[in-house]
């Protein structure tokens, strides 16, 4: 399996973790005045499916550049 799938493999479960993480923010908020760490539970795998989002989005792009300047080389 190469780079890209592995990325693509665990932005998917990063993306599993944040919703789990917002599920336990919600339901920590309706038992009263949570602890501190609850709200920043699903600042962590926001932070990574953020990275590898931006990762995934730019690989279409930097191909494209990479094709062109192997045409023109």
């Amino acid at each position: 399996m190469n780079w890209n799938a592995w990325v693509r493999r665990i932005h998917r479960w990063l993306s599993i973790a944040f919703t789990l993480a917002v599920i336990a923010n919600l339901a920590a908020m309706g038992q009263g005045e949570p602890a501190p760490w609850v709200g920043l539970l699903a600042l962590f795998p926001l932070v990574l499916l953020l990275l590898s989002g931006l990762y995934l989005f730019a690989l279409p792009h930097v191909a494209r550049l990479r094709g062109v300047r192997r045409a023109a080389g």
